[in-house]
């Protein structure tokens, strides 16, 4: 992985310059992760019974922030892309599925949450999480994208690493 062109999180800086950055090292991070791999590669699975891959990472993180910024600050009834039923895990199933669609999906939801955090006046901004039917803060959301980023990077870390034995941060 010598081709690492994330930029890192500032050193100091305010909490809301330092989500954003982190948030957006990490969508770096899988981006990274699943450079250079053919449609088949990014769909080998990681270890039975899991049928998690790196294309069903990018899926599933795809759901993630279509569910943590759309479905909480603009179209709460907007369905997942890939599941129905609001099943989650059903992202990770990415045997019939592509890089194009895939990416093109995250890329998409990514810009949907990029414009609605940086629309939003403060952290906050309060939206409701219907799967909760709770109200949450734009900052709650941000914490809680960038853990499931930071978790699920791990996982790529192992894939990539057992797809061609790239490692790497």
């Amino acid at each position: 992985m010598d081709d690492d062109l994330r930029v890192g999180p500032p050193l100091a800086g305010g909490e809301r310059e330092t989500l954003r950055a982190y948030l957006e090292y990490h969508r770096a991070t899988l981006a990274m992760k699943c450079a250079d791999l053919t449609d088949e590669q990014l769909r080998e699975q990681s270890m039975p019974p899991s049928t998690l891959s790196l294309l069903g990472l990018v899926r599933h993180l795809a759901e993630v922030e279509r569910t943590w910024f759309r479905r909480v600050f603009e179209e709460p009834d907007i369905p997942l892309v890939w599941s129905d039923s609001l099943d989650f895990q059903a992202a990770y199933d990415a045997s019939g599925s592509g890089r194009s669609e895939a990416f093109a999906a995250w890329i998409s939801e990514i810009e949907h949450s990029r414009r609605i955090e940086r629309a939003a006046a403060s952290l906050e901004v309060v939206g409701h999480q219907p799967r909760w039917g709770e109200d949450v803060s734009l900052r709650m959301v941000m914490v809680h994208v960038l853990l499931e980023y930071g978790r699920h990077n791990g996982h790529a870390d192992l894939i990539r690493e057992g797809v061609d034995g790239v490692v790497g941060a």
